[in-house]
């Protein structure tokens, strides 16, 4: 993958706050008594130190290599095992909570994720929870956020121009093009990400081939349960 700019990883904590999709999965985490918790995709680790607590083990993994180093550097880093990579790059077992936030399902494409799943039932003790979000595809969220203009805001690099461009690639593919114009130093950092759109029937399938049985789907962070119109999905699995 082509990593993030480091300047952007600056900003992701602002723009991405503790909220209560994360007290979401601490509930998570105290209600299964959890032990050891895996955080796949961690990003910057807001969530990821929370999660710490003297009797239970975290790790937290992520591919890119500029999020994990700003991971190790946010206060309560030492009480998590920090990992650049993937699933694959876990060398330890039988985690009591997987966790995978901020839509993560949705960045790691076709058969990837498939594997990803297959990963994460060997990485998970039987009985094992597995939570994440998605977007429900049928809201079609990337409707809106196309940018007719750019929008400019103060960081801590000087003004930043930002605008988006959207393009479906396909059904259930979304391509995302961030342009990024730091006016202070007359750079442009242009991001790019795909993203999957499953439904719900489809990840319910994938979790089952893969090992996992599907105990609750949520259309919010309060726990509602999903009836098709919601914006998320929250899934609720565990290893059999």
């Amino acid at each position: 993958m082509t990593d993030y700019d480091p300047r952007i990883v600056d900003l992701y904590d602002g723009d991405n706050p503790d909220g209560p999709d994360h007290d979401y999965f601490r509930s998570l985490a105290e209600g299964t008594d959890a032990r050891a918790v895996l955080d796949v995709g961690c990003g910057t680790g807001i969530l990821t130190v929370t999660l710490a607590a003297p009797d239970r083990t975290v790790v937290g993994v992520d591919p890119s290599r500029a999020m994990i180093s700003y991971a190790r550097n946010r206060p309560g880093a030492e009480r998590v095992t920090w990992i650049e990579g993937d699933t694959r790059s876990v060398p330890d077992t039988g985690f009591d909570l997987i966790v995978m936030t901020g839509n993560v399902a949705q960045h790691i494409p076709d058969p990837a994720w498939e594997r990803t799943l297959g990963d994460l039932r060997e990485l998970g003790r039987e009985g094992a929870t597995l939570a994440f979000e998605s977007r429900n595809p049928a809201v079609r969220a990337w409707d809106g956020w196309r940018q007719s203009e750019p929008t400019v805001r103060d960081t801590q690099h000087g003004p930043l121009r930002e605008w988006c461009e959207v393009e479906e690639l396909a059904r259930g593919r979304v391509l995302l093009r961030f342009h990024n114009h730091f006016e202070s130093s007359d750079e442009l950092v242009v991001e790019e990400s795909e993203l999957a759109f499953r439904d719900r029937d489809v990840l319910a399938d994938q979790l089952r081939r893969a090992g996992f049985e599907v105990d609750a789907v949520w259309g919010d962070w309060q726990r509602t349960p999903f009836d098709g119109t919601h914006p998320i999905m929250v899934f609720e699995a565990h290893a059999v």
